[in-house]
């Protein structure tokens, strides 16, 4: 600043502002702008300095900042995460081959699960990075969050690291509950990231679940939430805690206690927009020096039981026809007839797509892109049963291969697999178009069964 009126004291021009940091309580700034007075004009001012509050606008540009820094790493994991499935859906295949291939009495049948296992947990991590870059097609299913919360538990346990002991407590009877499995995933890794941060030096992540009843909440009379029946999650830790003064604002976007470049600012935020999404509630007690207490309120989901028709009696009796209701449900066939296309851009896991489908009865011409789809269309005079397409192809991606297959055949069936989301490709297709959607990676029994499902009569 002082070099700046000295510049202008001297007569020079154009002066460059200069930004600051202004005293007081607050962090504020300021851009001071200095411009020389002319000599003929000078008595005692040797220069004229006034200031921009620039606070607001700082704010809003690194807001701005972070946020191209989050779609661009979003947008890098989306796009490794997309490749990453291709290689996990042939591995998945290919062991399959093996499965089928070994008894589980082999030596090395134990060996071909341990490489199943190990690639559905690859698969889970693929998972939390499309959800990081927000491309995760969504499935909201009924699950019971005990067993949700013991499926993450490894995860949990190598996220928190050997100073931080866990501890997992469910509570009996746990009531049904109906959220998309990635975004509960996620909402429970960014706590507990969060938690571990706040005990650099060791401490205790709990994590306990409970029935919350609606007399319950009526007595706990929480802000903001509904009387009704919920099923709680507390995550709760021994760490530093969070200052009374900032509590209100950790879920507000961008909003961040640590170190720069060590945290986005949007974990919080995140995970408040998840549990909103799924119609619940998140609430947080701390206290400074004895840890943090975050307790996410679930609407509990009431299954609704199908009427079954009444069995009418014939020559038997009703004790007759007790053991026919109660027999085990037949293995599903998953054999079948008819003749698929498949087009899929990497070789490798178009050959074992292509093999795992003859495998079980079907006539499988291929193609690598949609001009040779399109060829192999015309050989057969559009005599198809089924198309089962990638979505990301060179030449001729799959959304156009679809509008140009049914301007020639308005019926034909179709099923999209894609590592990337269901709805990042369905807004690039003509309104009320009806296919089927199979995320990558799969197995050759999610692949047949799609199949199956798509080739049924409706």
């Amino acid at each position: 600043m002082i070099a700046a009126i000295n510049q202008a004291s001297e007569g020079q021009a154009d002066i460059p502002p200069v930004e600051v940091m202004l005293e007081g309580a607050k962090e504020r700034f300021g851009q001071f702008f200095v411009t020389a007075v002319d000599e003929d004009e000078r008595e005692t001012e040797a220069a004229i300095v006034y200031m921009l509050e620039t606070t607001e606008r700082r704010a809003l540009e690194n807001q701005i900042n972070q946020s191209q820094k989050m779609e661009m790493v979003g947008q890098l994991a989306g796009g490794i995460a997309h490749d990453f499935n291709n290689v996990l859906s042939a591995i998945m295949m290919a062991n399959d081959f093996l499965l089928n291939a070994h008894k589980p009495t082999d030596p090395s049948f134990q060996d071909i699960m341990q490489i199943k296992q190990n690639a559905t947990r690859a698969a889970t991590l693929v998972r939390q990075l499309l959800a990081f870059s927000r491309r995760q097609t969504l499935r909201p299913q009924v699950l019971d969050l005990g067993d949700a919360l013991s499926d993450l538990t490894m995860l949990l346990r190598r996220l928190i690291g050997e100073k931080v002991k866990l501890d997992l407590s469910h509570g009996r009877d746990l009531w049904p509950v109906k959220v998309d499995v990635s975004q509960f995933e996620q909402v429970i890794v960014n706590l507990a990231v969060n938690a571990r941060d706040a005990m650099p030096d060791g401490g205790k992540l709990s994590v306990r679940t409970a029935n919350v009843s609606a007399e319950e909440v009526a007595q706990a009379a929480y802000k903001g939430m509904p009387v009704a029946d919920y099923v709680k999650i507390e995550i709760s830790d021994t760490g530093t805690g969070i200052p009374a003064e900032i509590r209100e604002k950790i879920f507000e976007p961008f909003f961040s206690t640590k170190e720069v470049g060590k945290g986005t600012g949007l974990g919080l935020s995140t995970v408040y927009g998840i549990i909103k999404q799924t119609g619940g509630f998140i609430y947080v007690d701390s206290e400074l020096g004895k840890g943090t207490s975050f307790q996410i309120f679930l609407p509990r989901h009431i299954v609704v039981a199908e009427v079954q028709p009444e069995p009418q009696a014939t020559n038997g009796s009703a004790k007759d026809a007790a053991p026919a209701a109660e027999a085990p449900k037949p293995r599903a066939d998953l054999t079948g007839q008819g003749t698929i296309l498949l087009v899929e851009d990497e070789e490798g896991l178009r050959a074992l797509n292509a093999r795992g489908l003859r495998s079980r009865g079907y006539s499988v011409i291929e193609a690598s892109n949609g001009i040779e789809a399109m060829e192999a269309l015309e050989e057969c005079n559009g005599e198809l049963d089924l198309v089962v397409s990638d979505v990301v192809m060179p030449e001729m991606d799959g959304p156009t291969l679809l509008k140009v297959m049914r301007e020639k055949n308005p019926d034909i069936k179709i099923i999209f697999v894609s590592g990337y989301a269901e709805d990042a490709f369905e807004k690039s297709l003509p309104e009320n178009q009806q296919f089927a959607f199979l995320p990558k990676p799969f197995t050759l029994s999610q692949l047949v069964a799609a199949v199956k499902e798509t080739m049924a009569p409706q």
